[in-house]
């Protein structure tokens, strides 16, 4: 019943051979994150106001991978990104990258998982009830469920075909796939294991706290993010508690300027990209972590980092800029927590070969702006 749900984008190129020695690391660029004094002294309505810091002691390996791939070296804490993991309209299963993407996971020894959204096949009003519960229980299966069992905080942001924020006539076009998402997410049984800063609107816009990092997350399944989502979102960063941490992350399904092509048009990208970099430059946001458009490109604009990930599952996109074809990826971050310096390794997951920054455009000249490979000074 499945209609084939729009293929969706991805990533640059690549070097390495999985276990071959001197792999291509892709790219290291330092942004010094300097905490500020907040223009607003009133903290946002949190449920815990002053996250407590974990006391339990994990033994962490030098260079965690997976047997058989290149090995980073261990920062002081570990992030690995994965994005937009489904397939079809309606799926309840997933490709074998998807799954073995997962299997990974424990083996990079993450302190924190963050997913770019699209993590089920919605956004169809052909789904009935039952289909769309049944993509969440097969997230649950095959996602949900080990990541769990590996005891990996995971933390994510809502894709437009999990649940979008997509409104006409004064009502969400896709409350059915918003109710199941909720549903889903405020089941105790699914706990995320995150560290609750503000859950008043969790899974759609909410904060957290893993160790030193700050992370907010916001409803980035449309192009536009409401006033009052805004207003919360500048209330969040100029807290206390965001500005006491070492490093501050945002992340969002659209990212804030195009890069995939066939995703250049509007709609696929956040609307006013210059202020939302503004609001988030202000609190010294670190880097915005955002999928939708299925292609992988690490850059910067202004002090602003942007990791757009890359696709996991159905559907690579070629960059708007070069000729390298689309693949899939996942992104391991490590953080050097004191001088915020965070070092990319992104993995090929159709060939299990590290992509070679130097390969992807220098600049991609997107609709609303240019933005700068992340290793490239300006």
């Amino acid at each position: 019943m499945a209609i084939k749900r729009r293929q969706l984008l991805i990533l640059g190129g690549l070097a390495i051979g999985a276990g071959i020695g001197g792999a291509a690391v892709s790219g290291i660029l330092s942004r010094q994150s300097s905490a500020i004094a907040p223009t607003d002294p009133k903290a946002p309505i949190t449920n815990n106001p002053k996250p407590a810091k974990s006391t339990v002691t994990v033994q962490r390996s030098p260079n965690p991978a997976p047997k058989g791939l290149y090995a980073p070296a261990r920062g002081d804490m570990r992030i690995v990104v994965i994005s937009d993991l489904n397939s079809a309209y309606g799926s309840t299963d997933y490709i074998d990258q998807v799954k073995q993407a997962i299997s990974f996971l424990p083996d990079w020894e993450p302190d924190l998982v963050l997913c770019g959204g699209d993590m089920v096949a919605g956004q169809s009003n052909d789904l009935n009830d039952g289909e769309i519960a049944a993509m969440w229980q097969g997230f649950e299966k095959y996602i949900g469920a080990p990541i769990r069992k590996a005891k990996l905080p995971f933390g994510f942001t809502i894709g437009n075909h999990d649940g979008s924020a997509s409104v006409y006539n004064g009502k969400f076009s896709f409350e059915r796939d918003r109710n199941a998402a909720k549903k889903y997410w405020n089941n105790p049984k699914h706990n995320p294991n995150l560290n609750f800063v503000d859950r008043a609107e969790f899974p759609f816009y909410y904060t957290f706290q893993q160790d030193d990092i700050f992370c907010l997350v916001w409803d980035a399944s449309t192009a536009t993010i409401p006033p009052e989502q805004l207003q919360w979102a500048e209330k969040s960063l100029s807290s206390e508690v965001a500005q006491k941490a070492k490093l501050r992350i945002a992340i969002g399904h659209l990212p804030l300027y195009a890069v995939a092509r066939g995703r250049e048009t509007g709609g696929n990208y956040l609307n006013e990209a210059d202020l939302l970099r503004a609001l988030l430059e202000k609190y010294n946001v670190h880097t915005y972590i955002s999928g939708h458009h299925h292609a992988y490109y690490p850059a910067h604009k202004g002090k602003l980092e942007l990791l757009h990930t890359g696709v996991l599952g159905d559907g690579p996109r070629r960059l708007l800029s070069g000729d390298l074809a689309p693949n899939r990826t996942v992104t391991v971050i490590d953080i050097k927590v004191e001088t915020s310096e965070t070092i990319y390794t992104t993995y090929d997951m159709d060939t299990l070969k590290v992509v070679d920054l130097s390969t992807l455009p220098r600049y991609i000249d997107a609709p609303n702006g240019r933005i700068t490979r992340r290793d490239i000074e300006i």
